[in-house]
């Protein structure tokens, strides 16, 4: 069966902090018991070996990662009932794709991608690798956007844009994940390459 972009899918997202961590708090349990059509994972903190059977394809799900190459870091997947027609793991750039950050899935005229964005609020170093991957990310979306497909974006954006989406926005103006710089580039994605919130 293949999926369309106006089929009516259940989507969902999730920071695992840790696969084998997720799966020993019941995850997999709960995908078997609400049955969304596609998950997006990010944080998978695990390499290729080191997930199981259950862990790749859980109650009937086909299983898709991009793990990084670091042990214990970063990585996404994406879980889906139906099989995809295309898989493009990474974006083609050498150390964002070590960090493993970005899993795309098509089906059909459906571009379904599990994106995590690094965060900066280790260190200043980290900050800049962040800045530098949203300045390097900013041309895919766009490219993304003008593909012609039905894209849907999930992940962990490391970014809250609006003071709404903060509890206390006002002690967090110069921390990472709030800088207004940050903000700027979400309002970018939005306002000017049209992508919806």
């Amino acid at each position: 069966m293949a999926i369309q972009a106006e089929d009516a899918l259940r989507i969902t997202s999730a920071n695992l902090n840790g696969i084998r961590s997720a799966a020993s708090k019941g995850v997999f349990d709960w995908m078997g018991q609400h049955r969304p059509d596609v998950v997006c994972v990010q944080e998978l903190k695990a390499q290729p070996a080191d997930l199981t059977p259950a862990m790749r394809a859980p109650h009937g799900y086909y299983g898709f990662f991009h793990c990084a190459e670091k042990k214990g870091y970063s990585g996404v997947g994406i879980y889906s009932r139906h099989a995809p027609d295309r898989v493009v793991e990474g974006l083609g750039i050498a150390d964002i794709d070590a960090e493993g950050r970005f899993l795309q899935l098509d089906f059909g005229k459906l571009s379904v991608v599990s994106l995590y964005l690094p965060s900066g609020s280790s260190s200043e170093e980290r900050q800049q690798v962040k800045f530098e991957f949203m300045d390097r990310f900013l041309p895919h979306m766009d490219m993304l956007y003008q593909s012609g497909q039905e894209v849907v974006v999930c992940g962990d954006w490391n970014i809250a844009h609006r003071e709404a989406d903060l509890r206390n926005w006002k002690s967090n103006q110069k921390n990472s994940g709030f800088l207004p710089e940050e903000r700027a580039w979400l309002s970018r994605l939005f306002d000017e390459q049209g992508w919806i919130d």
